[in-house]
């Protein structure tokens, strides 16, 4: 537990588990859109307010962070699908931590990176605040997608800009605009249908 009170666990997929953790009735899907994984396609069950970030959007994002994350380190604090951390593990990362408060969502994650061929990859089962306080070290990404109706993004924003690695970068989906706090710049945006996507880097 961290210093509030609030749980934080890692998991670690194992490597031939003895159940399929989404039967493939229940599963809904996206595509690796970039990579040597390229094509491939996720599994991942329903969840109450889960939005995969559409094709076209993470295609985006990743030209703006250049395509190529050889080396690189990244966090999504509302990893839902896994989409963006195994995009980016896809794309040459060397680490990605996912962290999510859904037990289901983060073991298909796991079973995900394990499918792929995918290394580097450490999932969570987590409360994003609690993770940030907890956890030491510095990211070169870090993705920010929460459930609208949490609106975290006051504190939010600051906390993970104290997280960033020399030259990183922080890309926040809402459904609204926002506003860049002290200490970052917004660097790039665009808009989709509801969903505001956003690229702040330090100032």
């Amino acid at each position: 537990m961290d210093s509030g009170g609030r749980k934080v666990e890692f998991y670690a997929a194992p490597r031939r588990p003895t159940a399929d953790p989404v039967p493939r009735s229940a599963a809904r899907e996206v595509r690796i859109i970039g990579g040597r994984c390229r094509g491939r396609r996720l599994r991942f069950p329903p969840a109450a307010q889960l939005r995969p970030t559409p094709d076209r959007v993470r295609e985006t994002l990743f030209n703006w962070l250049g395509q190529d994350l050889t080396g690189r380190s990244t966090l999504d604090l509302y990893a839902g699908s896994g989409a963006l951390s195994l995009e980016a593990l896809s794309r040459g990362a060397a680490s990605a931590v996912a962290v999510d408060r859904d037990p289901r969502l983060v073991a298909a994650i796991a079973a995900n990176a394990r499918d792929l061929g995918l290394d580097g990859l450490r999932a969570v089962r987590g409360d994003a605040r609690a993770f940030l306080e907890a956890a030491g070290g510095a990211w070169d990404v870090i993705f920010c997608d929460p459930p609208y109706a949490d609106d975290p993004w006051d504190w939010l924003l600051p906390a993970c800009a104290g997280r960033l690695a020399a030259g990183g970068a922080i890309y926040a989906e809402a459904g609204r605009r926002l506003a860049p706090p002290a200490g970052l710049v917004l660097a790039r945006d665009g808009r989709a249908g509801q969903v505001v996507y956003h690229l702040f880097r330090p100032g």
